[in-house]
Order: C-alpha cells, then structure tokens, then sequence
C-alpha cells in the first residue's frame, strides 16, 4: 500500500526487504532477526552466533540524509513505517539505534574496501551511518511459497536425499548442463535454485527461468528436478556467499550443496595447487558440501571432461566462461553448439533481439532446406535451423 504518514518512515529498498525476509522466514538460521549492537559486534568479531558459524552481524542501515535524521531522533518503542519505492512493505519497532563503521562493514560483506569493485561501490551508497534494531514486519509469500513447494518434495517419502545446486545460468551452457546431470545421479531429488539478482539486466529472471525449464522439461526427468527462484540480495554476493547459500540449503530442508569452482566466494576456500575439501568450514552447519570439477571442452578428447581426468593440455581446451559467451548473445551471435544447446541459444537470441527479421519467411525459405510446403516459422525456429546449417559439413 502507499505510504500513509501515519508513522514515521524508514525508506529503504528492494534487496533490504528481501533480506529482511530471508530472516523473517528463519532461511537465515540461527539469525532470526536484527542484532543489537552488543551482539552485532560479537558476531563480526567472531564470525559465530548463537554457537553456529555466521559469517557477520545482521543489521539494518539505510542509508540516506531522511533515513539518518529519523534514527537520531528514534526513540524506543517507536514504530516505523518501512517504505519501499513509496508503499509501505512493513514496519519495525525500535529496540536500540547505534553508529556503525561502514568501512568494516563493508570489508566484513566483501572482504575489500576498494570502490573499483562493483559491489563494493554499490553497498557503499546504500549503507548508512547508523543501524536500527528490532522487532520489524514484512511482506514473506514469495518466500513462503517456495518453502511450502519444498515441504511437499520433503514429505514425499520416496525422496531420500535432496541435492540443491544455486545458477545463475547467465546464459545456461553445456558445462551447466553437465555439473546438472551429475548433481542428479548422484541424488534423489534436486532442487536448482535460480539467482534473482536486483538490478536490471539483459539477461532477466524470466528468461533464465525459460532456458533452464525448457533444459528440464525435455531432458531431465521432471519428477525429480524442481527450479526455486532464489533472492540474490548483497549478502550473497560477497567472498562469504558460499557460506550463505549453504546455511539457507539447510534450511530449506536439503542434504547436500554442490558448489561449482567458479562459485561465488569459492576463492576464499579453494587451493588450486591442490584438491582441498571445504566441507570442514561448514561442519556446523549440517550440509554436505561438495566441490565439483572444472568442465571443459577438450579437443583432442572430442567431448565435454573433467579438468582432473582430462591428460591434454589446456592449449586442447575450450574453457565455458559465462561473460564470454554471454557477450556473443549480447552481440547477436549464435555461439557454437558446443558452447550453448542451439535451443537454448533459440531462445536466448529471439528474446534479446525481438522482430530482427523484417521479412522472416522469406529470409527462412532462402536459405534454409524445407519441406516444399509454405510454413510460418519464428524466430526460435529460424536460429535453430541455421545451427545445423552452420554444422553441415560436406563443404567445410
């Protein structure tokens, strides 16, 4: 609803409601609400609360001129109204306002200060001088509708184990759709969170949503495979989102987490001069974490592999980086089907580029073979058909 001016507000934006959120419906345990700054301090200090591993305090600092002069002024008990781009999403109580260093907090989330980093210099912006505690209210169905999606998989008693896997499938490639398969062979059921970042993007939720279904529904089996809208706020961006993600798989009910070398915060794990397991970083917080292969395509090999079974050099390899090919899409090109399934591709490219063609049927009965009868075709079928043109090979 729109704000009212009934009580004073709080304004504040999308990824702070969700986060706020996250905690509200315990996908954050043991965190279930805003700390203190007592406790605050002890959790950054030690990484730790309530006895189980946590990466930093949970506070809330909204940044803003309007937003600083309210908390200076709060007093507790006071209610406020918590403001979301003009409507009011839900309120908080106030225990207790107290000044922050916003560069520890900052370095604590990402582990630099430095304002070349993109992320470092967004969270620079939207923090404040001083954070609020207490009791707060806020909108949760989104998220209680994927925790009851969950509950029902749980309660199904032939699923044993739930295996969870986090994308951000931007775009969706071969070596996404390998790291897939083997998540789910080695499980009963697997649950493919999919990163809702807040900022726009070319890439969106929908259409990522669309790529990754259509891999589902025509090449997995469906009944043991389920895709979760994720909400990627900054806390997960970090050098701890590794972390995170693994405490909200719990929570959520699964049993194990895959997590891919290019992960985000892996670094702060991996040794690559030598296979180590993570695992004992998050023993306390009750996942299975498993670390999986890099994949790339190896040319002497003729097929998709595992760097660590792979004997050629990496001169032989085609390595599957996401900006790279996501830049070809971007430009308009159709990257090789080595690269991207050219359905995937299809669909990617017919979203990004709606109504290319002025005259598709003509450019489509052109060029491309056909069966003799006049057709109507999209733009879907266009650049799918122009894959397997560009893989005829008699003249190449």
């Amino acid at each position: 609803m729109e704000y009212s001016r009934k009580n004073r507000a709080l304004f504040i934006d999308k990824e702070a409601e969700a986060t706020l959120a996250l905690a509200k419906e315990g996908l954050l345990n043991p965190v279930d609400g805003l700390m203190c700054k007592k406790v605050a301090s002890e959790v950054d200090e030690t990484c730790r609360y309530k006895g189980k591993h946590f990466p930093f305090s949970f506070i809330l600092a909204p940044s803003g001129k309007r937003n600083e002069k309210i908390l200076k002024s709060a007093k507790r008990g006071e209610e406020f109204d918590l403001v979301v781009e003009g409507e009011t999403k839900g309120s908080l109580i106030v225990d207790e306002v107290f000044e922050i260093d916003k560069q520890s907090r900052i370095y604590k989330i990402y582990g630099t200060t430095d304002e070349s980093h993109p992320g470092v210099k967004k969270l620079s912006q939207r923090v404040g001088k001083y954070a609020v505690c207490g009791k707060y209210r806020v909108d949760t169905k989104r998220i209680k509708e994927v925790k009851e999606s969950i509950k029902q998989i749980l309660n199904n008693p032939d699923i044993g184990h739930i295996t969870s896997l986090m994308l951000t499938a931007r775009p969706l490639h071969r070596a996404h759709e390998r790291l897939i398969r083997l998540s789910l062979d080695r499980s009963d059921f697997l649950i493919l969170f999919l990163n809702r970042p807040y900022f726009n993007d070319d890439f969106s939720y929908e259409l990522r949503y669309k790529t990754l279904k259509y891999f589902v529904d025509n090449y997995l089996p469906k009944n043991r495979v389920a895709i979760f809208p994720f909400e990627n706020t900054y806390l997960f961006a970090g050098h701890n989102g590794t972390m995170l993600d693994c405490i909200v798989a719990k929570n959520l009910g699964c049993h194990r987490f895959v997590i891919a070398q290019n992960h985000t915060g892996l670094g702060l794990y991996y040794d690559h001069n030598k296979s180590v397991s993570i695992a004992s970083t998050f023993e306390d917080i009750g996942i299975e974490v498993e670390m999986s292969s890099e994949f790339v395509y190896c040319n002497e090999c003729k097929t998709l592999v595992s760097t660590k079974t792979c004997p050629h050099g990496k001169h032989h390899h085609i390595t599957y980086r996401s900006e790279s090919i996501a830049e070809m899409l971007k430009k308009g090109l159709l990257p090789p089907a080595v690269l991207v399934r050219k359905e995937i591709s299809a669909i990617l490219l017919s979203n990004l580029f709606p109504n290319r063609f002025k005259k598709l049927t003509e450019l489509y009965d052109s060029i491309l073979p056909n069966n003799g009868l006049v057709e109507n075709h999209n733009e879907e079928d266009f650049y799918i058909a122009l894959m397997q043109l560009y893989q005829t090979t008699s003249l190449t």
